[in-house]
């Protein structure tokens, strides 16, 4: 039973990751035509503003699981039923917070946009704060409900949940915009989507799962212990927050909406292009945990460096053909056939995001690898520092040159946390060789250099206005791509990633 549900609840995962990029592609640039780059743009500063809120969480919500195996293991269900009601609580108290922060900006709203709104966008800015702060609200104690399902490994119930969110918000408010309904409409339907579906959750955890909520007295120093626990967590939650939306809030304050909207879409791309390399690491986990914690392995660090490599060139190889292409073809895609004419600029903010952020994608298996170690804290006080540079930056680069000026000052962040402090950590603390790692990597570089080629010549002499000529253009140069990389740069481990599958296929079309 178990191993069927995590089976397919990691082959949902995939499925989600798929539909999430399916449906942005192509949900995206409807929503940007319909509502205009203004609304749009305002959308987009509304939402980050409020993301912003989902800090009062302070990761407090990773600790459940931890505290819930413990009792399940000493077969204690009253303390479960207490520590239920525990966080129940918790997540109430955080929801009413956010609430009450979400009303005073919707009443405050200069606090966020300055003076650049009409009276107009003020008072549907105002609508929407209110609206997805009482999403944010509901969200936090509804978050228990599916940590609850996620301890009892009900992971196709989960995913296949997510997967119908995921769609049905769009399915329901396309329709609505094409009836001339905006920015507001969208949201309440979001809203309602996910209000429906957190009282699915509630509804199987009481009367599925059978979970209690007794309120009364918990164990000795659990609060205490707890918070000691989820510290560092919440310290990377509000890097990753400050990462995800100061752009957009600053955007908003000194530019405007439009601007936001310019950088949302560059952003948009940014996101989908991450997923692609944590689909990949995730799966590692119970491995890296497996050679961390057994002594009978002689050399940690030769295991851990080659695990460490084997998975950082899978990752280059994928991310390298993403990030390569949107040099080559991206600004095309963005403008003839995506966003729109306007948009531009956000080519270039695709480019400043992805590029600096491939070092730590295809390194991100050494997260795993710190905490298995227990060797996570420097990590999160190297990006809190990362987080007060990015702000410092941008503040400045973002009313001097918008758009580009913030994307510039989060890619310089990332260079230095990523590229330069996190290495120079894996290499003298997590028993990794990161100059082997980074010769196994540029070995694979000349592998680059005949697609460079092809994409050059498609940026010189291919109309890229032509979409006919323009998909030829990129189905050619993914077809140079690999195999350059399959006669440059793969190794017979990468090799036979490809080949094993198909020789399966082939056999089994034989029978």
């Amino acid at each position: 039973m178990k191993a069927n549900q995590l089976k397919w609840g990691s082959s949902l995962s995939y499925i989600q990751m798929a539909l999430n990029i399916l449906i942005g592609l192509l949900y995206t640039p409807v929503m940007i035509r319909l509502l205009g780059d203004s609304e749009y743009g305002l959308y987009n500063t509304v939402s980050s503003t409020i993301s912003m809120l989902s800090i009062l969480s302070l990761g407090i919500g990773s600790g459940y699981i931890r505290y819930y195996s413990k009792y399940k293991a000493a077969n204690d269900k009253d303390s479960i039923y207490r520590l239920n009601a525990l966080f129940l609580v918790i997540f109430t108290i955080i929801g009413t917070v956010a609430f009450v922060c979400g009303i005073f900006l919707s009443n405050n709203l200069r606090i966020v946009f300055d003076e650049g709104l009409t009276a107009k966008e003020y008072e549907i800015a105002r609508v929407l704060m209110l609206l997805l702060a009482f999403n944010l609200a509901i969200s936090f104690p509804a978050s228990l409900f599916s940590h609850i399902i996620t301890a009892h490994e009900r992971f196709i119930f989960l995913k296949l949940l997510g997967m119908v969110r995921t769609v049905f918000s769009p399915l329901i408010t396309l329709p609505l915009l094409l009836m001339g309904y905006r920015s507001i409409a969208m949201v309440t339907v979001t809203v309602s989507v996910y209000l429906l579906v957190d009282i699915i959750y509630f509804l199987y955890v009481v009367f599925v799962l059978k979970e209690k909520f007794v309120f009364g007295k918990v164990e000795n120093g659990l609060f205490r212990s707890l918070m000691i626990y989820t510290s560092f967590i919440a310290i990377n939650l509000i890097v990753d927050q400050v990462n995800s939306n100061l752009c957009k809030f600053l955007l908003g304050r000194f530019h405007g909406t439009t601007v936001v909207s310019v950088y949302s879409v560059g952003y948009t791309i940014y996101t989908f292009y991450m997923m692609f390399s944590t689909s990949v690491s995730s799966v590692f986990t119970p491995r890296i945990h497996g050679i961390v914690n057994n002594d009978k392995i002689p050399d940690k660090r030769k295991s851990l460096t080659e695990l460490f490599i084997k998975v950082g060139r899978i990752q280059f190889i994928i991310l390298s053909l993403i990030a390569s292409g949107l040099i080559f073809f991206g600004k095309a895609f963005i403008v003839n056939y995506w966003a729109g004419a306007n948009y531009g600029d956000a080519y270039f903010v695709v480019l400043l995001l992805v590029i600096p952020s491939t070092i730590p994608l295809i390194q991100n298996l050494g997260i795993e690898i710190q905490r298995a170690q227990n060797k996570h804290k420097f990590r999160s006080i190297a990006y809190l520092f990362m987080a007060a540079i990015n702000f410092a930056l941008t503040w400045v680069l973002a009313q001097r040159y918008g758009a580009i000026g913030a994307t510039i000052g989060t890619a310089t962040a990332l260079l230095i946390a990523n590229g330069f402090v996190m290495n120079i950590y894996y290499h003298k603390k997590c028993n990794l060789d990161i100059i082997a790692f980074w010769k196994s990597i540029l070995r694979m570089t000349p592998a680059l250099l005949p697609p460079a080629v092809i994409g050059i010549l498609a940026l010189k002499y291919i109309n890229q206005g032509s979409i006919l000529l323009f998909l030829g253009s990129i189905a050619v140069y993914a077809v140079v791509f690999a195999a350059s990389m399959w006669l440059l740069g793969m190794n017979d481990y990468e090799k036979d990633l490809v080949r094993k599958p198909l020789r399966k296929i082939l056999r089994k079309k034989k029978v």
